[in-house]
């Protein structure tokens, strides 16, 4: 095992901000997490993760990241979780024995729902982005097939567009549109784990960032993964937001209004979690 993995996981416009402010507060620390060997994002994730290895400067960046969450959220689109899609959600995970099974069934819903336009979807998501290349980095990211249920991991050898890539892996099913590409079309890489910190198996040294601490049904939690990659061998620290982070964030992660204050709670938060994540992280 050798090399260190950085997992940036799901969370709406509000995980984010609390991603952003982590990233920021821990580089504060003298941990500098864009030094990665190799990054996964998974939705939210994917366009921090995009956005932190832009330009390989890890000393700069993480400030750049932060102080973008605190602007104006001008581009994003509001958008609500209703409680009729909560409830299909919660009957396909009840029902399936597989995040493959689990993604079929949502992602039959996610195809049938009225969503926003393609075109304003994609708008939104530009609009994240630092620069529409994929970066010299090694950033990987995760989506859905919405007929299989499998995950699928791009990067900048895949062909594909990097907008294209942030945008399937952010399509939360039954708020934005399914995402085509190759053919296909693809929904959000939270629908197979929350953060998908699996990726990093194999990596010695791992941290997650999971705005989403829970797992539900077939879909395993951060906390569940990380325990096993653990017991693989490497050395792992997960960390999730704390109560005032979760305040913060509010009971709508997908309001634009609340990254700010996600951001800036996560880079409070950071304080408390320095020290553990730069000893699993290292020199």
């Amino acid at each position: 095992m050798a090399g260190r993995a950085l997992v940036l996981g799901g969370g709406g416009v509000g995980g984010i901000g609390w991603l952003a402010g982590m990233v920021y507060g821990l580089s504060e620390a003298g941990v500098e997490l864009g030094d990665a060997d190799v990054v996964f994002g998974t939705s939210a994730g994917s366009a921090v993760a995009a956005q932190l290895l832009a330009l390989r400067t890890p000393q700069e960046l993480p400030r750049e990241l932060y102080e973008r969450q605190l602007a104006d959220p001008e581009g994003e689109i509001p958008a609500r979780l209703g409680t009729g899609v909560m409830a299909r959600f919660v009957w396909a995970a009840l029902t399936s024995r597989t995040p493959e099974a689990y993604g079929r069934k949502v992602g039959r819903m996610a195809l049938a729902a009225r969503t926003p336009t393609e075109a304003a979807r994609r708008a939104a998501i530009e609009s994240r982005l630092v620069s529409p290349q994929w970066p010299d980095g090694p950033l990987r990211i995760a989506a859905v097939d919405t007929a299989t249920g499998t995950l699928r991991v791009f990067d900048k050898d895949s062909g594909v567009p990097l907008a294209d890539a942030v945008a399937a892996s952010c399509a939360v099913p039954g708020v934005w549109p399914t995402w085509p590409i190759e053919g296909r079309r693809w929904t959000d890489g939270g629908v197979y784990s929350p953060a998908n910190a699996h990726l990093a198996s194999g990596y010695e040294r791992v941290v997650v960032l999971a705005p989403i601490a829970s797992g539900g049904g077939p879909l395993a939690s951060p906390a569940a993964q990380g325990g096993r990659l653990a017991e693989q061998g490497a050395r792992v620290a997960v960390v999730t937001p704390s109560e005032a982070a979760k305040d913060a964030i509010g009971r709508n992660a997908l309001d634009p209004s609340v990254r700010a204050a996600a951001a800036r709670a996560g880079r409070e938060q950071a304080k408390d979690h320095a020290g553990e994540v730069a000893q699993v992280w290292g020199d």
